[in-house]
């Protein structure tokens, strides 16, 4: 069931641990989604992993939510607002160290998961507050540098791992801009892996197996 005692509505599966604090993988979905998409992933992952799917925090008509509002003005062309991503970065931030001290879960074992928007927001925060975060697993999505805090290039990267996909054919985000992501991940020192799939804006079932495999060798 969707909870709400906390700053974000969200639905959790527990770890199956009980002798300590689980790990713990946030799980951030795309525009015009909601919190079910990416939780039908539970299923398959490890069991130890105690698992919070979040909803994002800007409704969008007539369903779904969105981590902040992109403009499809045919004039103006499309452009995301930046002051909204940036506000659910701080926002998904606060959420994971609530959540961690609501549930009892490891804070120094925290993982992202995103979809699209939900990994533009996943690189955000990792890329701000390398320190809070462990793993990302990158999905369809890009590195939105103006949504990053101010000197994160120099931020300390030691101790984050990133995993990044995207569709060959993805008719939603040019996969040019995926491509861009290893590049600065590498500029910045970061363990990483990019994999590219022959589908659109989507996870193939052999890119859900790819990053199972590399998660289970993270937590």
């Amino acid at each position: 069931m969707t909870t709400a005692p906390l700053s974000l509505q969200h639905i959790i599966r527990p770890s199956s641990l009980t002798d300590k604090k689980a790990p713990v993988l946030f799980m951030l979905h795309g525009y015009g989604s909601n919190e079910d998409d990416l939780f039908s992933f539970a299923a398959e992952l490890p069991e130890e992993l105690c698992i919070i799917s979040v909803r994002a925090p800007y409704p969008l008509e007539p369903y779904g939510y969105a981590w902040y509002a992109i403009n499809f003005d045919a004039e103006k062309g499309k452009w995301s607002d930046d002051t909204e991503a940036t506000a659910s970065r701080d926002k998904i931030t606060h959420f994971i160290e609530e959540a961690c001290a609501n549930y009892h879960l490891d804070i120094d074992s925290v993982s992202l998961l995103g979809f699209s928007q939900g990994t533009i927001l996943s690189y955000a925060v990792a890329l701000s507050y390398p320190d809070k975060i462990k793993n990302v697993i990158a999905l369809s999505g890009y590195i939105n540098e103006s949504i990053l805090v101010a000197g994160y290039e120099t931020g300390n990267y030691a101790n984050l791992n990133i995993y990044a996909s995207h569709g060959k054919v993805d008719q939603v985000i040019p996969l040019e801009w995926a491509q861009r992501a290893p590049e600065l991940l590498k500029k910045l020192k970061i363990n990483h892996v990019f994999e590219e799939f022959p589908v659109g804006h989507g996870v193939a079932p052999q890119n859900f197996y790819s990053l199972k495999k590399w998660l289970v060798n993270k937590i």
